[in-house]
């Protein structure tokens, strides 16, 4: 298993093992020791298993406030998607910085976002599964979401007119928004 830094400190994209033969392949998607040694120590408490039909669809930006914010260890397994992490940290040096990944089942990548940051992804293909693992239970009064194209924000998401949520699409600006990170 590998980890790759990005461009922003904290966000590390996984690759793991695979072993393949004629009959199929094998992967460890978590081992935490093996991602001890790499740098990422949560103690994951729940697991997420989100499913979009068509290309196009677009979930985010989402995070949750303190003392409830997560950290996140995204895999796709059906499908292909763009994901995001934004920094929403105040002070630090990346604040509104964003890195983009692509995961797909074929890559079988998994991008690891920590707590102070925001999280989305667009799907690239239909049929679209993401598994993530979360640090800390999900809490309604906690959740909380930045509008996908926030100017302050700027990801380019790659498409024009996204599939979205009223949540989504409703979402307040990171200016008016209450984060506490």
């Amino acid at each position: 298993m590998d980890g790759y830094t990005t461009d922003i400190d904290g966000l590390m994209i996984v690759k793991p093992d695979v072993h393949g033969d004629s009959r199929g392949w094998f992967m460890e998607s978590y081992s935490k020791p093996k991602f001890k040694e790499l740098g990422i120590d949560c103690d994951f408490v729940q697991d997420n298993h989100s499913y979009s039909a068509k290309k196009g669809v677009l979930r985010g930006l989402h995070f949750q406030l303190a003392p409830m914010g997560q950290c996140k260890l995204i895999r796709c397994t059906r499908g292909a998607i763009r994901d995001v992490a934004a920094d929403l940290r105040p002070g630090s040096p990346t604040y509104r910085e964003w890195v983009s990944v692509e995961l797909s089942a074929e890559n079988k990548a998994m991008f690891f976002i920590p707590v102070g940051f925001a999280h989305g992804f667009v799907t690239l293909t239909d049929d679209v599964e993401i598994q993530y693992k979360v640090d800390t239970i999900y809490s309604p009064a906690h959740d909380r979401s930045i509008r996908y194209n926030d100017p302050d924000i700027g990801v380019d998401w790659g498409i024009e007119d996204p599939v979205l949520s009223d949540k989504d699409r409703n979402a307040p600006l990171l200016k008016d928004s209450d984060i506490n990170f």
